[in-house]
């Protein structure tokens, strides 16, 4: 059912609060699991169980702290565990679905709430930003160029937003509808008929969303065409893989931070690459010179080649570079071909098995094998 909450005197955040409060209040879950604003302005995701809470929670926030799927994994893989809301964006919500087919959690006892996102800004960002403006301005200009031709974004909002072409998440039972919605006056919200009766929601006609989500992803997809196009040309040209990673230092940010990068033990956490001291003397005199800190290429190579399939395009790791590396443009320019080479989409669907653990007898027919 498709619904439409009020708001009251322009205050869009607190009718979004007052309906997630509801399913608190409602016994429809437990906890949830959703961004707070914290006393000091900044962003945080965080558990609420008391609706009197509410008020610190900023779904609109646009800001991307960490990827909320690594926390409602860890929450829902275990029993027992809470029945939990989730308040996350699409990126997340597609991570979530990748990690549940790795049995890194669990959907059973989880309700997934997607929210339209209309792009983010890093922490630091959005830290300097937010002191010169306020947060609520933040996101009402954002959505307003998402939903308004040319879908403009503003030059500081992460790489990783402006070539998303996943704004939305349909899949989710509640959908908070915030594209192409009149914010100052209704939020536009889609949940099943049965919570929405329980809820005491009344029907509502749609808002043209649909529209206007179509012309976002195709100037989103613009933006990704061009920018794997740039990635390419350097991963392909004289600077090669070596060149577009030669800046690693190897303190291991993106994969800390990787939503989808979930083992226990790591190889490049044990004794491994902890080489002796004379083994780097004798690289360094068979080359003349060895580069420190080692073993930088085969860390990227790896997580590639065990990450790249169930890539989402979050872009957390890219965030956590020092060293400001183009991490996530590169797997996603990656995961494209090898999507299209297996017909998957990460986070399309739990019920779409990963295919590097799924054994199909004619599936390399086509080349002779």
């Amino acid at each position: 059912m498709k619904t439409i909450i009020p708001v009251e005197n322009g205050d869009t955040l607190k009718a979004l609060q007052g309906f997630l409060a509801r399913l608190l209040e409602t016994g429809r879950v437990d906890a949830l699991l959703a961004p707070l604003r914290t006393p000091y302005g900044t962003v945080t995701p965080g558990l609420v169980t008391d609706p009197g809470r509410m008020g610190e929670v900023d779904p609109l926030a646009p800001v991307l702290p960490s990827n909320g799927a690594t926390l409602a994994g860890k929450l829902s893989v275990r029993q027992p565990r809470p029945r939990l809301g989730v308040v996350l964006r699409s990126c997340e919500l597609r991570a979530l679905v990748e990690l549940v087919k790795m049995q890194q959690a669990s959907l059973d006892d989880l309700v997934l709430i997607a929210v339209d996102c209309a792009g983010t800004y890093s922490v630091p960002v959005y830290q300097r930003t937010a002191l010169n403006a306020q947060p609520a301005e933040l996101w009402r200009q954002l959505y307003q160029s998402a939903s308004t031709p040319p879908h403009s974004p503003p030059a500081e909002l992460r790489t990783a937003c402006k070539i998303c072409e996943q704004p939305v998440f349909d899949a989710a039972p509640i959908r908070v509808e915030l594209l192409n919605s009149d914010l100052d006056q209704a939020i536009h919200i889609s949940l099943p008929d049965e919570m929405a009766l329980e809820l005491g929601f009344s029907p509502a006609e749609g808002n043209g969303r649909a529209a206007v989500v179509e012309k976002l992803i195709a100037a989103r997809t613009a933006a990704r065409d061009a920018a794997f196009a740039e990635i390419r040309a350097r991963l392909e040209g004289d600077e090669g893989v070596p060149g577009v990673f030669a800046a690693c230092i190897r303190c291991h940010n993106c994969m800390e931070v990787c939503p989808i990068c979930y083992c226990k033990q790591c190889v490049f956490k044990s004794q491994v690459f902890d080489h002796e001291p004379m083994q780097f003397i004798g690289w360094a005199r068979q080359k003349g010179a060895y580069r420190l800190p080692a073993d930088t290429m085969l860390f990227h190579l790896t997580r590639m080649n065990h990450m790249a399939l169930s890539c989402v395009g979050c872009g957390m790791c890219s965030e956590a570079c020092p060293a400001e590396l183009p991490v996530g443009l590169v797997f996603r320019a990656v995961n494209q071909r090898l999507d299209a080479v297996f017909d998957y989409a990460p986070g399309r669907s739990v019920d779409e098995a990963l295919p590097l653990i799924t054994f199909k007898a004619d599936e390399w027919s086509e080349v002779g094998e």
